[in-house]
């Protein structure tokens, strides 16, 4: 049965088009309309999308809003807040992530949302797809034990050029992709003790703050969180790799993420899994959906619960996704100022 629920989508961008309106086309949300600075882009995605309506203006977008309204804000991190000051009181909006460009503007943005009643969701969708549900499924039926080993090891070539507001950017790499490996940590281990982080450039990719990130979330002395990430890694597709790793105490379960290899065209994923006390090698298991689309589902999926039930406190909402920010910027802090000169120990 169809969601009466309607969406108006603010930006028309690269990840609406590629992300959002398929997936709430595969899960038969109502989208009555969408806003952009750019209207060509706006009447584009329209037309692709059948959206009835496009909106010239910010403000002819809320006057057509109702009740049953959710925003979906997906415009760069740094106009975030200036498109909130603007939304009525009392709404239900998806903010595309981040959350802002840094902490204090997180901070600012959750500030807003408690002073003017609004319920709003992060849009960190990786938490939501398929194979991670599966991974989550898992855990909880008990079936690996004590989690104590994530890995989140990314080598690939990303094409950065399909994405122009990135450039000349002071943060890209940990702020735009490995905020979603922060986030599923976390979703997974909760927040951590300390972040140690070191995010850099690549001489191809100049225009670019960082492209290639090493991140340790510190949980104490049993449990080891690593992301490795390399998005250069333009020597053919022989050895990249986009995988999640997850061990515990009975059993491990491996991702193999195929929408970053060859993006955006993307290849299969994998989920496999072993467990101790059924089988004594990796199976694979076949899961519906991937990250790209189908993730943006269960985003969106938690702010029509919030709509729907005034008391419901979205998985995704901003006062969880603070704390997000709040490990980002320590990884920034940590890229900055963390590290020994070795020589300095020296006599």
């Amino acid at each position: 049965m169809r969601d009466q629920t309607g969406i108006i989508i603010i930006g028309a961008g690269g990840i609406v088009k590629d992300a959002h309106l398929p997936a709430y086309q595969i899960a038969d949300y109502n989208v009555i309309g969408i806003f952009d600075m750019n209207l060509e882009k706006a009447e584009n995605l329209a037309e692709l999308f059948k959206i009835s309506n496009v909106f010239k203006s910010l403000d002819e977008a809320i006057r057509y809003s109702n009740s049953s309204t959710v925003y979906d804000i997906a415009v760069p991190g740094k106009e975030v807040f200036n498109v909130l000051e603007q939304i009525p009181k009392d709404s239900v909006i998806l903010i595309q992530k981040p959350m802002g460009e840094n902490l204090k503007t997180a901070q600012e943005i959750l500030n807003l949302c408690r002073d003017k009643q609004i319920k709003a969701g992060v849009n960190f969708q990786l938490r939501y797809a398929p194979f991670i549900s599966k991974a989550r499924d898992f855990i909880i039926e008990g079936k690996l034990g004590e989690i104590h080993d994530i890995e989140i090891n990314v080598n690939v070539f990303t094409p950065w050029h399909l994405w122009d507001f990135l450039k000349n950017i002071p943060r890209m790499e940990i702020l735009y992709h490995s905020i979603h490996y922060i986030d599923l940590v976390r979703s997974f281990l909760g927040n951590p003790m300390k972040v140690y982080a070191k995010s850099i450039k690549h001489p191809e990719c100049e225009n670019l703050a960082q492209v290639r990130s090493n991140i340790i979330m510190d949980y104490g002395d049993f449990i080891r969180a690593n992301i490795l990430t390399n998005h250069n890694h333009g020597y053919s597709q022989k050895y990249q790799r986009s995988f999640i790793k997850i061990e515990g105490t009975k059993g491990a379960i491996r991702i193999e993420i195929g929408v970053l290899k060859d993006y955006p065209k993307g290849r299969d994923d994998k989920f496999e899994y072993i467990l101790y006390d059924e089988n004594d090698d990796w199976q694979e298991e076949k899961i519906n959906g991937t990250w790209f689309p189908h993730a943006f589902i269960g985003s969106m999926q938690e702010l029509f619960k919030a709509r729907k039930n005034p008391d419901y406190i979205p998985d995704n909402s901003v006062e969880d996704c603070i704390h997000t920010m709040a490990a980002v910027e320590a990884a920034y802090i940590s890229n900055q100022k963390c590290g020994v000169d070795p020589s300095s120990l020296e006599e």
